[in-house]
C-alpha cells in the first residue's frame, strides 16, 4: 500500500509517473506539469475520490516517475508507454491492427498500393483504417482505372516480354514491360495521394491544369486521357456530403460511453465534404467524457501523417490546449481544436456522437444477446432470460416490512417494471414468508418474467419454487437465487444457487454472467431498502422517542425543545445529540442505533423461518 510520505521525493517538475503493483507491473501511467502536486493530489481527495482512483492506491506499491523538459514531451512520452505497456488503468483503445490500411510504398521507383494490416516505420504512406477489407477492395477498384499504378504483387518490378491483362483493361501503365518514366508515373502518385487524403477539390483543379497544359501543346490524347480522369473523380465526389461551403480540411470526433465500453466515431471532412467515417470501440477503467477522448487524441494522431487544420469535439477535455499545441508541432502547421456550443459545427459534432451512439448500442445489443445465451446454457433454463425480475425484501425487526422488484429487459434495467410493496400477510420476522408474498402479488398482477431472481440462498430458492408451484401459472418463470459472499472468508465469492442442485454454481469472480447477476441483485437491494427508508420516515412520530432505551418522558421533552421537531432530532450527528443537556453518550449512541440500523438482511443471516 502507497504511503503519501514519500510524495516529497517527487520533483517539481513535468514529467511521466507510472504506478506499479505489488508484482512491479505497471496498473497506470500519467503525465504531469509538476509531479509533486499530482502525485500529492492522489492522496488529498478524500471522500471524494474517484472510484478508478480508489482501486489504483489500493492495487499500487510503488509510483516511479520520469522527468522530462516540458509538459509537452511528457506528453508524448506518456502516450508511447501506454502503447507500449497497455496498464489496465489506462483507456484501452483497440489497436488498428485490427483493421486493414491502404499502403503506398513511396521508397520505390515505382510505387504500387497494397492492403495491409499493421503500419510501420518504414517512409511508406499509410491511408486508412478502413472498416472492413471489402471497404479496402471497393477503394482499390474504384482508383483502379482512374490512377492506372502497377498491380504487381512483388516489390520489384517483374521483368516481361508483354503486359499483362491489366494494361489491356487500361488499369495499369505496365513499368515492367513499357517506357514508363519515373517522373510521369510520380506524378500518378501524387495524384492517388490526393485522392486518398480525400483532397479531391485540390486533385481536380491540379489535373485540370494538366489537361489544359496537354490541349495547348495539341497532345489531344493525353487531355481526353485527364479529362475521363477528372469525370470519374467528380462522380465520385458528387455522392459526398457536402458539410462545409468554405471548403476545410476537419476532424470530426464524437463520442458514446457507457460503463467500461465507448465507442469514437471521426467524420473525415476533406475539402468540405463527407469523405469516410471510421469508429473506434474502446474499453477501459474511467470517469468522465473528458479522459476517453484525451486518451484516443493522443494515440490516433501519434502515427498520422496527416493532420486537419481544425478538430471537432463533441465533448470537452482538459487538456486542449496541450494537446492543440503538441499536434501543431507535429503537423508543422496550427491544428485547433474546438468544441463549439451552437452552429454547423455543433450539428456535426452531434451527428458523430449519435453514429457513435447508435454503433455503441448495437455493439452492446449483440454483446447481450450472446451474454443472455451464455446464461441460459450456465443456469440450464427453460429460454433465454430476455426480461429477467429480481426480489428482496427489507424490514428492522419485522417492522414496516416491504418488498421490492426490480426488471431488466436484455440485460438493463427497465424502470417502467419496478414494482414496491407493503408486506400485509407477515407480522414477524420471517424474511421467505414475505418473499413469498411479493411474489405472489407480482406474479398475479401480469404476464411472469422469463427469469425470477432471489436475493438470497438455498432456502430462499425452496421458497420461490414452492410459491410457483402453488400458483399453477401455465407458463412459470425459471428461478435462481444469488447469494453474497461468506463473510470474512479471503477470496469468497457470490454464490449461484439452481434448482435440483445441491450444491451452488461457483463462476468467477470476474465471469459476465455472474457480473449481470450481482448487479441485477444490488439494483434490487438498493430498491428495497431505499423504500423502506421512505416508509419508515413518513412514519416517524413523536411516540417513536419512547422505544429507545435510555429515553423518558423528561429527555424526550429535552431533545423536541433542543432540536424543534422529530426529523431533526433523527438527522442529528451524534456530538450534536451530546450537546443537550441530560443526554450523555450512551443514550446519543442508543438514539444513532434506532434511526440508522440497517434493515433486516437475509433470514440466511438472521434466522428466518424454517421450511
Amino acid at each position: 500500500m502507497l504511503s503519501s510520505d514519500s510524495i516529497k521525493e517527487f520533483p517539481q517538475k513535468p514529467g511521466v509517473y507510472l504506478f506499479k503493483d505489488k508484482s512491479g507491473k505497471i496498473i497506470y501511467i500519467g503525465k504531469a506539469k509538476n509531479l509533486q502536486k499530482r502525485i500529492n493530489s492522489y492522496f488529498t481527495q478524500g471522500s471524494n475520490q474517484s472510484r478508478k482512483l480508489a482501486y489504483i492506491i489500493r492495487n499500487a506499491q510503488t509510483i516511479d516517475h520520469i522527468i522530462t523538459g516540458t509538459e509537452t514531451e511528457a506528453l508524448i512520452l506518456e502516450g508511447n508507454l501506454i502503447k507500449k505497456y497497455r496498464p489496465r488503468y489506462n483507456v484501452d483503445l483497440k489497436d488498428d491492427a485490427n483493421y486493414p490500411f491502404v499502403k503506398l510504398d513511396i521508397n520505390n521507383r515505382y510505387p504500387r498500393l497494397t492492403i495491409v494490416r499493421r503500419m510501420r516505420n518504414d517512409g511508406a504512406l499509410y491511408f486508412g483504417p478502413f472498416p472492413s477489407v471489402s471497404e479496402v477492395r471497393s477503394t482499390l477498384h474504384l482508383i483502379g482505372p482512374i490512377f492506372p499504378l502497377r498491380k504487381c504483387t512483388t516489390k520489384e518490378i517483374p521483368k516481361r516480354s508483354r503486359p499483362c491483362l491489366n494494361y489491356q483493361l487500361g488499369r495499369c501503365l505496365a513499368p515492367c514491360c513499357m517506357d514508363v518514366s519515373g517522373e510521369g508515373y510520380q506524378e500518378l502518385v501524387d495524384q492517388v495521394r490526393l485522392f486518398l487524403e480525400g483532397r479531391n477539390k485540390e486533385l481536380i483543379s491540379k489535373l485540370k491544369k494538366v489537361m489544359e497544359n496537354a490541349s495547348r501543346e495539341l497532345n489531344f490524347e493525353k487531355a481526353a486521357m485527364v479529362r475521363d480522369q477528372i469525370r470519374a473523380i467528380e462522380k465520385t465526389v458528387e455522392k459526398q456530403t457536402v458539410v462545409s461551403s468554405k471548403m476545410k480540411d476537419q476532424d470530426i470526433i464524437g463520442l458514446s460511453y457507457s460503463g467500461k465500453e465507448a465507442e469514437v466515431v471521426i467524420l473525415l471532412v476533406r475539402g468540405g465534404s463527407i469523405v469516410g467515417t471510421r469508429s473506434y470501440s474502446i474499453r477501459g477503467a474511467w470517469e468522465h467524457s473528458s479522459e476517453i477522448l484525451e486518451a484516443f487524441l493522443k494515440q490516433y494522431y501519434r502515427e498520422k501523417q496527416f493532420f486537419p487544420p481544425d478538430i471537432i469535439l463533441s465533448d470537452a477535455i482538459d487538456d486542449r490546449k496541450l494537446i492543440s499545441e503538441w499536434l501543431t508541432g507535429m503537423a508543422g502547421k496550427k491544428v485547433s481544436i474546438s468544441v463549439p456550443s451552437k452552429g454547423d459545427k455543433r450539428r456535426l459534432a452531434h451527428m458523430a456522437a449519435v453514429n457513435a451512439d447508435n454503433i455503441l448500442l448495437r455493439r452492446q445489443k449483440t454483446h447481450e444477446s450472446a451474454l443472455l445465451e451464455e446464461a441460459k446454457s450456465l443456469l440450464h433454463l427453460t429460454s433465454k432470460p430476455v426480461h429477467i425480475e429480481a426480489i428482496d425484501v427489507s424490514n428492522l425487526k419485522g417492522d414496516l416490512a416491504v418488498a421490492s422488484i426490480v426488471a431488466f429487459v436484455r440485460g438493463l434495467p427497465q424502470k417502467s417494471g419496478y414494482r414496491n410493496y407493503r408486506i400485509k400477510e407477515v407480522e414477524r420476522i420471517d424474511d421467505y414468508a414475505m418473499i413469498a408474498e411479493g411474489m405472489k402479488r407480482r406474479l398475479k398482477q401480469g404476464k411472469p418474467p422469463d427469469l425470477f431472481v432471489i436475493d438470497g440462498g438455498k432456502g430462499h430458492l425452496a421458497v420461490a419454487l414452492k410459491t410457483l408451484g402453488a400458483l399453477g401459472l401455465e407458463n412459470p418463470p425459471d428461478v435462481i437465487s444469488i447469494a453474497k459472499a461468506d463473510r470474512g472468508r479471503p477470496g469468497a465469492l457470490d454464490k449461484i444457487y439452481l434448482p435440483n442442485r445441491k450444491n451452488p454454481l461457483n463462476l468467477a469472480r470476474n465471469h459476465p454472467v455472474l457480473s449481470l447477476f450481482m448487479r441485477i441483485r444490488d439494483e434490487t437491494h438498493r430498491r428495497a431498502v431505499s423504500y423502506y427508508r421512505k416508509r419508515r420516515k413518513k412514519k416517524l412520530t413523536r411516540s417513536e422517542l419512547d422505544r429507545i432505551p435510555g429515553i423518558g418522558p423528561k429527555r424526550k421533552k429535552l431533545l423536541l425543545k433542543h432540536f424543534g421537531d422529530l426529523q431533526s432530532v433523527v438527522s442529528a450527528a451524534f456530538t450534536e445529540l451530546t450537546e443537550v443537556p441530560g443526554i450523555n453518550q450512551s443514550v446519543a449512541k442508543n438514539i444513532l442505533n434506532y434511526f440508522h440500523s440497517e434493515p433486516q438482511d437475509k433470514a440466511g443471516q438472521h434466522g428466518g423461518a424454517p421450511l
